[in-house]
């Protein structure tokens, strides 16, 4: 089973004029996040159910996971542990600092397994659902056609990149391996 397709979220079946993508049903999805728990808490807990969101790296303030819903093989979130829910109200300097170093070694791991081209860094969310501040980590295919880049790469309405919790697993494993203290990108 997809990620598209599983925990509620599904997708029309045939054939897609997406490029290799899932359709993704917008409107569950917002239903989720809105209406469910916070998903960063719930990874951070280790609740069942999260098993595409593999943990990639993990220290005493910060979570990096595999995105559920990529656009993009390889995207990853990067979060503080704790739940704040504004990137720049919500943290100290220190804390802020803290958090965008961690960003940037994720982003370089990623960019260290995953061929890109460019790789896009922004935050996301809302206090109407998705509310915990996290970071994307979404590296650009090389010879993506431009018209294809920017947000049109990041919508998820321009379909997901089919997975199975396997391909994650894997991914992941090559993140970790990269993220270790004696990694490339420890």
């Amino acid at each position: 089973m997809s990620a598209a397709s599983g925990e509620g979220i599904p997708v029309s079946e045939g054939a897609s004029p997406l490029g290799g993508k899932e359709p993704f049903d917008v409107a569950a999805y917002v239903r989720r996040a809105r209406g469910g728990p916070c998903f960063v808490c719930a990874v951070v807990a280790g609740a069942p159910g999260y098993d595409f969101e593999q943990v990639v790296f993990e220290d005493e303030h910060h979570v990096a996971f595999l995105d559920r819903y990529p656009t993009m093989a390889g995207k990853v979130l990067v979060a503080p542990k704790a739940h704040v829910e504004h990137v720049v109200r919500d943290l100290d300097e220190e804390a802020y600092l803290r958090l965008m170093g961690t960003v940037r070694r994720v982003a370089l791991a990623v960019e260290a397994v995953v061929p890109c081209e460019r790789t896009y860094l922004l935050s996301l969310g809302s206090r109407q659902g998705n509310a915990h501040l996290h970071w994307h980590i979404a590296p650009l295919p090389e010879g993506t056609p431009y018209e294809q880049q920017q947000y049109h790469a990041l919508m998820t309405e321009n379909g997901v990149i089919p997975w199975s919790v396997r391909q994650a697993l894997e991914l992941a494993d090559r993140l970790r391996a990269v993220l270790a203290p004696d990694g490339a990108g420890g």
